[in-house]
């Protein structure tokens, strides 16, 4: 397996970024070439730091570095020798199976979308990020790729998101629930309740309308919504998670007798937070891209890292994208043709 890391891509790049790829070749003797993607001289630097010299590597030396400023489409076409967008020329002439980047995350959908298309029958892509919950792992999708999405592209993301939970996730069934403001289908906006007909209409495992409350209380397998709310909806999710661990530590240090119950329980609350922490989960994969592409946290750690690219390897594997150009094929010889013929123009605006 080849995988192109944009090692400039993320808060703490090249440092972390490059200590993730050491940890993934030691645990991943699958990967056969792992490209570092962006300033020579840096990655090299925090190579020695770590005195590693490990032959699968290979350095592409990059001249630019897209910021976080910079507006996603412009920054793929002005800045061409970019980290971010080398790495997606590796996957685009078929030296890397894969792209795994931390850095700005419209210029990586837009990068993959205008370089290597989308695969047959997808009109556009989707970010899938996993939600743990109390009963199975949820697949969000969008995260953030398409804020202005068309009901067909929820139709899409919903056979897409179904093939991650069966074939990486392992659930036989997904069941899939549309985002909302009320179970029924007469709630939510012009644009749910177009897409709650298709879903409706189709031969896919649709439960109905969720709310936000369903996301644990009643969670589905597939979580559908459009770029915007589902990268709200994401980062919410996040942030609570990381507040209720501050909160429930501040509470528990109050008191010695706190502290031993604390101190008593420490390895119930270290596999709430392993099931909660998302360096374990890695990198939300972009899916619809004729190519695998990982996206990670801009502060992902090492392990955040390593793990992201533990994912592009699960994708490689499992031969997502084929499948999921199956999957489209036939639900359309089942139902009907689900896609129509709109050009690829607009920007990804999610961060």
């Amino acid at each position: 397996m080849r995988i192109a890391l944009d090692a400039m891509g993320g808060d703490y790049a090249p440092k972390n970024t490059v200590a993730g790829a050491v940890m993934a070749l030691r645990e991943y003797p699958r990967i056969t070439k792992l490209f570092l993607t962006g300033d020579e001289e840096a990655i090299r630097a925090e190579l020695a730091t770590l005195g590693c010299a490990d032959p699968r590597i290979e350095i592409v030396h990059t001249t630019q570095v897209v910021e976080m400023s910079d507006a996603a489409v412009e920054a793929v076409r002005r800045k061409k020798d970019s980290s971010v967008s080398r790495a997606v020329d590796l996957v685009k002439k078929g030296d890397a199976d894969a792209i795994v980047s931390a850095g700005h995350t419209g210029a990586a959908v837009a990068a993959t979308t205008i370089k290597l298309r989308t695969l047959e029958g997808i009109e556009r892509p989707g970010i899938a990020s996993y939600i743990p919950t109390e009963k199975n792992i949820c697949v969000l999708i969008d995260a953030g790729a398409n804020v202005d999405a068309k009901p067909l592209h929820l139709l899409q993301y919903a056979i897409m998101g179904s093939v991650v939970s069966k074939q990486v996730l392992g659930y036989p069934n997904p069941e899939i629930g549309l985002m909302s403001i009320g179970g029924e289908d007469v709630k939510g906006s012009e644009f749910t309740k177009e897409v709650f007909k298709l879903l409706k209409a189709s031969s896919l495992n649709f439960r109905g309308n969720i709310e936000g409350h369903d996301l644990f209380e009643h969670p589905v397998e597939v979580i559908l919504s459009d770029g915007f709310t589902g990268n709200v909806v994401l980062k919410t999710v996040e942030a609570t998670a990381s507040a209720v661990f501050h909160w429930l530590k501040m509470e528990l240090m109050k008191t010695p007798f706190r502290m031993l119950g604390a101190w008593i329980a420490r390895n119930a609350f270290r596999a709430i937070r392993k099931q909660t922490n998302y360096e374990n989960y890695g990198g939300s994969p972009l899916l619809g891209v004729n190519g695998i592409c990982i996206i990670a946290h801009g502060s992902s750690s090492p392990l955040a890292i390593k793990n992201a690219i533990r994912v592009a390897t699960e994708f490689i594997e499992q031969q997502v994208n084929p499948k999921i150009v199956e999957a489209v094929k036939a639900y359309n010889e089942k139902n009907g043709p689900v896609t129509n013929t709109a050009p690829i123009t607009q920007e990804a605006h999610a961060s």
